[in-house]
């Protein structure tokens, strides 16, 4: 298979095809963005945009990037001034050697002054040399990326290269953070990752709570301390994902909300997902531990966090709600009676969720088997929770919204209100009956709306 194969490089007949681009490539990988550097690479990238009826965009003015969103708007190029006088000084001042492979356009060959190909075939993660890490501290955090992306193991001399630039991995912009712990928790190899990083002492850098998880210890429900849970919970969303079926398998793949995978958003959930437990934390004269409402503190703790490392408010809302409703599912399966009515109101309730809320309580069941946990409550967790899932895909393809039958100047206007408590109280009391399937027309919320005390 050749890598002109791709219409788009068929079309083109210079410059330098670089980066991920060319290391997906050789893993077998396909992407929908192309990395070129070129001499001349703002006029080249413009020519790309009019050749192929594209969108033409500075990303880094200073540094010469550009990009060209293509007409379907998902395949793109990103075309960058070749840094240095060749292709060669060019690789040579990236960060890894599996990054700096590249492939001659025009003369239909590899460059590989580094070893990238050897190393991408014996699954090692190499560093070019130190000083990089100085040119851009981001590469220190990019290492624990490809970590987490390719299942990768470091040398280590990158070890070494990284505890010495540890103190400056934190000074890039947060956007750029963002991006990257994004992509980490893509990862196929993301909860190994995460103690990898904090062995390094990095982790507590980027997540202050950690620490304050380590000081929860085991209990009688917990065979694990806090910390090690949530890593565990991360490590069994992983084996969730890719034991799924397609349909959960493409919902996780799904890119709805701030630019990645729900799967990525859904792992760093899970990691967060007891934020809220050193807080609420409580020992009983019996020994008991409690964390009384701690999933409620924890989706209020994690919003300015996640505000520090710029994430988009949809980002902010799907974590915040994974961790408030995290134990929801399995209280919803222990119901007396679990029939239909029971189960639609949770589908109602958690919306377009539901499947990222089901896994994460399988995650979490499966990461809690302290002594008080017997193999039997678990399977009927696991049954009961399998069951919820069955049902919501069954029934999720004639789903519809759940109507807004009375806004809130109808209901001023029925009751003689101005805007107050009160009224919030009754719009959410409409909304809790309708999820019921108590009311389900606009004549029903108007009585319903009357008799309201």
């Amino acid at each position: 298979m050749s890598i002109r194969n791709d219409f788009v490089l068929s079309q083109i007949d210079e410059g330098y095809l670089v980066g991920g681009t060319v290391r997906d490539f050789l893993l077998g990988k396909s992407s929908c963005d192309r990395d070129i550097a070129i001499k001349g690479a703002e006029q080249f990238a413009q020519g790309m945009a009019k050749q192929f009826d594209g969108t033409f965009i500075v990303l880094d003015e200073l540094n010469h990037i550009y990009r060209v969103v293509l007409k379907d708007k998902v395949n793109y190029l990103d075309i960058s001034e070749l840094q240095g006088e060749t292709i060669e000084e060019d690789l040579l001042r990236r960060d890894f050697t599996i990054n700096a492979i590249a492939y001659d356009l025009k003369e239909n060959k590899f460059i590989d002054v580094t070893g990238g190909i050897d190393d991408l075939k014996q699954g090692v993660l190499r560093h070019i040399k130190d000083e990089n890490f100085a040119d851009d501290p981001l590469r220190v955090l990019r290492a624990f990326r490809f970590a987490a992306v390719t299942g990768f193991e470091m040398t280590a001399e990158l070890k070494t290269a990284l505890r010495k630039y540890l103190p400056l991995a934190l000074n890039p912009a947060p956007e750029r953070i963002h991006y990257e712990l994004m992509k980490l928790f893509g990862g196929v190899q993301t909860a190994k990752t995460l103690l990898l990083m904090d062995e390094f002492g990095f982790l507590e850098q980027i997540f202050p709570c950690v620490k304050e998880m380590k000081k929860v210890p085991p209990n009688s429900h917990h065979h694990l301390d806090l910390f090690h849970h949530v890593v565990e919970t991360v490590r069994q969303v992983e084996i969730a994902y890719k034991d799924a079926p397609i349909e959960v398998k493409e919902h996780l793949d799904k890119v709805d909300f701030g630019g990645f995978p729900r799967i990525n958003q859904l792992k760093l959930a899970g990691f967060l997902h007891d934020i809220g437990k050193f807080s609420t934390w409580t020992v009983e004269q019996t020994g008991r531990h409690r964390f009384i409402k701690h999933d409620d503190v924890g989706s209020k703790m994690v919003v300015p966090f996640l505000k520090q490392w710029k994430f988009s408010k949809k980002q902010i809302e799907y974590i915040s709600t994974m961790i408030k409703y995290h134990i929801y599912p399995s209280n919803v399966i222990i119901a007396p009676d679990l029939n239909e009515k029971v189960m639609m109101r949770y589908v109602r309730k958690m919306e377009d969720n539901v499947v990222d809320n089901i896994i994460l309580a399988r995650a979490d069941r499966l990461s809690a088997r302290g002594i008080d946990v017997t193999e039997e409550m678990v399977k009927n967790n696991l049954d009961g929770l399998d069951k919820l899932l069955n049902f919501y895909l069954s029934k999720r393809e004639t789903l519809e919204p759940i109507p807004k039958l009375l806004d809130g100047k109808e209901i001023m206007e029925l009751k003689g209100l101005k805007p107050s408590p009160k009224l919030g109280e009754i719009i959410k009391a409409l909304h809790e009956s309708q999820l019921n399937g108590d009311i389900l027309t606009k004549d029903e919320a108007v009585e319903f709306v009357k008799m309201y005390e």
